[in-house]
C-alpha cells in the first residue's frame, strides 16, 4: 500500500470513527474561540464585500441590524463596506451555516462535541421556511424571528439537552437513511427523529410551564388554531415550530458532519476532501494534507426544479456550507436512500441509484455507519479522492436548493449542482509537489 493509500485509509477511518454529540447551546462570542463584535462568519470559502452575492450581502446587512450596528439597510450596507467589519468563512471556526450561513456575534448556535477525537463545531439555527436571513431577507418579520429563536427556542431546547445528557446526532441520521432521508436536502425523517428525542426533555423544562415571558412570541397560528388565543407555554411553541419546519434538525447535522470532516483533517499525505462550501460566488475545496488552504473556482449555478415564476435566470451561482454532508458521504452521496427526492430536485427515481452508484467511483471507503437498504446495505461511498475525481473526471454529486440571486427573495427552487473540475485539479497540482 503506498503512503498516499495509507494516509487516505487513516483519515476516512478517523471520518467514520468520529461520535458527534449535541451537547449544549450556547452564544457565538461566548463559545465560538476568536469570536468578537466586529467579526461576522459566512458560508464557503473567504471573500470580500465587493465580491459578495446578493443573498450573502442582505444577510450581512441583516446581521448588522439584528446586532443593533445599524438602523436600516442604507446604514448596513455603509458600514458593511467600511472596512469596520471583518468577514471570515464559518470553516475557519469549526462552524458551518447553510446558504448564506451567517453567524453574527450574539447568535445562539448548536454545540457539536466529538466524543471519540475531541473538540467542538457549531451551527446556528434553522429559521425555517419563507423570509428568512439565510437567502439574505432582514425586513421585521425575519428579524422577530431570529430575536425569538435566540431568546426563547434556544433556551428552550438548551435546557432539554442537557435533561436529555446529549443527543447522539450520527444515530440519527444512520436511522433516517433507512426511512426515506439523505441527510441534506430531504429532513423529514431526521427532523421526525430529532424531535422524538428531545420532545420529552422540552416538556420537562421550566419552560414548559411558562405561558407569559418577557420575550418575542412566535406567530403560530398557521400551525394550529390553538396558538391564536397566545396561551401556549413556551415548550409548546417550540415543539410546534420544530413540527412545521423539516429542516429543524439541518444545521445540528451539518455541524455534525463537520465534526466528521475535522477528525480526517491533518493527515500527512492525505488527497481526502475535507472541506467543500460555496459563497455564492466561489466554490472551494479544502484537502486532509494541505492544511487551512483553500481551491477555490467559480460557483455553477444548479441544475434543477424551479419554483412556479421562476427560472434558470433568477437563480444564484450555488451557496452554503451544507454539502459538508457530502464530504462525509451523506446527501447527494446517499440519494439511493432517498429515492423520493427527485419529485424535488428533478429526475428518475433510477437517477438516484445512479448517482450513488457513480459516488463509489472517487471514494475510497464504504460507511460503516451509514447504509442504504436499497442496495442491499452497502455503506455510502465516503471519502473523497482529489486523484480518482481527476483521473475518471467525475466531480462529487451535490443536491442543493437555489437561491434568487437578488437578497431576500428565498430559495426558487432545488436541484443538483456540480463542483468545478479545476478545484481539485489545483489541489492535486499542490499535493504533486
Amino acid at each position: 500500500m503506498s503512503k498516499i493509500d495509507q494516509a487516505n485509509k487513516e483519515a476516512v477511518e478517523r471520518m467514520m470513527k468520529s461520535r458527534p454529540v449535541w451537547v449544549d447551546i450556547g452564544r457565538a462570542r461566548d463559545v465560538i474561540p476568536g469570536i468578537k463584535d466586529n467579526l461576522f462568519l459566512h458560508a464557503g470559502p473567504p471573500i470580500t464585500w465587493e465580491r459578495m452575492s446578493g443573498p450573502l450581502k442582505g444577510a450581512i446587512m441583516g446581521g448588522l441590524i439584528y446586532e443593533g450596528k445599524a438602523k436600516n439597510a442604507e446604514e448596513a450596507e455603509k458600514l458593511a463596506s467600511s472596512g469596520e467589519i471583518e468577514f471570515a468563512p464559518c470553516h475557519h471556526y469549526n462552524s458551518v451555516g447553510p446558504m448564506a450561513g451567517v453567524i453574527t456575534p450574539s447568535q445562539m448556535v448548536f454545540i457539536i462535541e466529538d466524543k471519540e477525537w475531541g473538540g467542538y463545531t457549531y451551527s446556528n439555527m434553522n429559521e425555517g421556511y419563507g423570509k428568512v436571513l439565510r437567502y439574505g431577507a432582514f425586513d421585521d418579520e425575519v428579524l422577530k424571528r431570529l430575536r425569538w429563536l435566540d431568546e426563547v427556542y434556544a433556551p428552550v431546547i438548551k435546557e432539554a439537552v442537557h435533561l436529555a445528557g446529549g443527543m447522539d446526532i450520527k444515530s440519527i441520521i444512520a436511522q433516517a437513511l433507512h426511512m426515506g432521508d439523505d441527510g441534506h436536502n430531504r429532513n423529514r425523517a431526521t427532523t421526525s427523529l430529532f424531535i422524538r428525542t428531545i420532545a420529552p426533555f422540552v416538556a420537562e423544562t421550566e419552560w414548559g410551564r411558562k405561558t407569559e415571558y418577557d420575550a418575542p412570541r412566535l406567530d403560530l397560528s398557521n400551525v394550529n388554531e390553538y396558538f391564536k388565543g397566545g396561551k401556549a407555554t413556551a415548550a409548546a411553541e417550540v415543539l410546534a415550530f420544530m413540527h412545521s419546519n423539516d429542516l429543524t434538525s439541518l444545521n445540528a447535522i451539518m455541524a455534525a458532519c463537520k465534526s466528521m470532516a475535522l477528525a480526517a483533517h491533518g493527515v500527512e499525505n492525505s488527497t481526502l476532501v475535507t472541506t467543500m462550501a460555496r459563497n455564492g460566488t466561489d466554490f472551494g475545496i479544502r484537502v486532509s494534507s494541505t492544511g487551512d488552504k483553500w481551491f477555490t473556482a467559480p460557483a455553477n449555478v444548479p441544475d434543477g426544479l424551479y419554483f412556479s415564476g421562476f427560472k434558470a435566470s433568477d437563480a444564484n451561482p450555488d451557496i452554503g456550507d451544507s454539502v459538508i454532508t457530502e464530504t462525509v458521504g451523506i446527501g447527494g452521496f446517499a440519494m439511493a436512500a432517498a429515492p423520493a427526492i427527485v419529485n424535488f430536485i428533478g429526475g428518475k427515481p433510477a437517477d438516484a441509484f445512479d448517482a450513488t452508484n457513480e459516488m463509489y467511483e472517487i471514494t475510497v471507503a464504504e460507511n460503516n455507519n451509514f447504509n442504504i437498504p436499497a442496495m442491499d446495505f452497502r455503506g455510502t461511498p465516503t471519502g473523497i479522492d482529489i486523484r480518482k475525481v481527476v483521473e475518471k473526471n467525475i466531480v462529487p454529486r451535490i443536491n442543493t436548493g437555489i437561491a434568487h440571486k437578488e437578497a431576500g427573495i428565498g430559495q426558487v427552487g432545488a436541484g443538483i449542482v456540480k463542483p468545478p473540475m479545476e478545484m481539485f485539479v489545483e489541489a492535486l497540482k499542490e499535493l504533486a509537489k
